[in-house]
């Protein structure tokens, strides 16, 4: 009965699915980097403007893939929390407590989990950092990460170019190349992207004109979304 239930949440969690999402250390700071499709099913397009990248607090962010209630949660959640620890601690929470009380609460989740696996990336007194967090509670830290349906091509990118020397204008370019190469080959991922990065001077997020130049340079493209 219970593997009956567990299974048929699996499948109603995982309805809203088809993601790429990458993260990566650079020398000044950490780069996230996103598409916004949304799949119904294994076919239907349910929303083409979705953010998959979320700020947590002005050093601290996220990327999401999975069910989205699920992953909201963990956001509201961790969110919460970051407040709390700041009002509490008077500074930022740092950015490996935060990976790890999202671990703590995919464990807790574990016999009935949440369906979603997340990027958490920031940058604290210790330099910049980068973990992945999975729906049984596994945390890993990473120098680059990426989750989802388009995760088997990004990383085509991510592991030739990618080295711990870049810095974050490098970062925010293999990013931005890792999940157009997952757009033109992975039916789930789609429509446009999104690209943060997080620095000593705070969380930074492009405007599309920015993001078209970035694009314009990695692939000779001249649409965003």
């Amino acid at each position: 009965m219970y593997i009956h239930l567990l299974d048929q949440r699996f499948e109603n969690q995982n309805r809203l699915h088809g993601t790429t999402t990458v993260g990566m250390v650079c020398t000044d700071g950490v780069v996230l980097g996103a598409d916004s499709r949304a799949m119904l099913g294994n076919y239907f397009i349910a929303h083409r403007n979705v953010r998959k990248i979320s700020k947590i607090d002005e050093h601290l962010g996220l990327t999401i893939a999975g069910g989205v209630a699920d992953a909201q949660n963990i956001i509201d959640i961790l969110r919460y929390n970051a407040s709390i620890y700041k009002l509490e601690n008077f500074k930022p929470i740092p950015v490996a407590a935060a990976a790890r009380l999202t671990s703590n609460v995919f464990f807790s989740a574990r016999l009935f989990p949440y369906i979603a696996d997340v990027l958490v990336g920031g940058m604290d007194d210790k330099g910049p950092s980068l973990y992945d967090a999975d729906l049984f509670g596994n945390l890993t830290a990473a120098d680059y990460r990426s989750t989802g349906s388009g995760s088997p091509v990004a990383y085509g990118i991510l592991e030739t170019e990618y080295s711990k020397e870049i810095n974050v204008h490098d970062g925010l370019r293999i990013a931005v190349r890792a999940v157009n190469a997952a757009i033109k080959r992975n039916a789930g991922t789609g429509d446009g992207f999104d690209v943060i990065s997080i620095t000593k001077s705070g969380f930074n997020s492009y405007p599309v004109e920015e993001k078209h130049k970035i694009l314009e340079e990695v692939a000779g493209r001249n649409h965003v979304g």
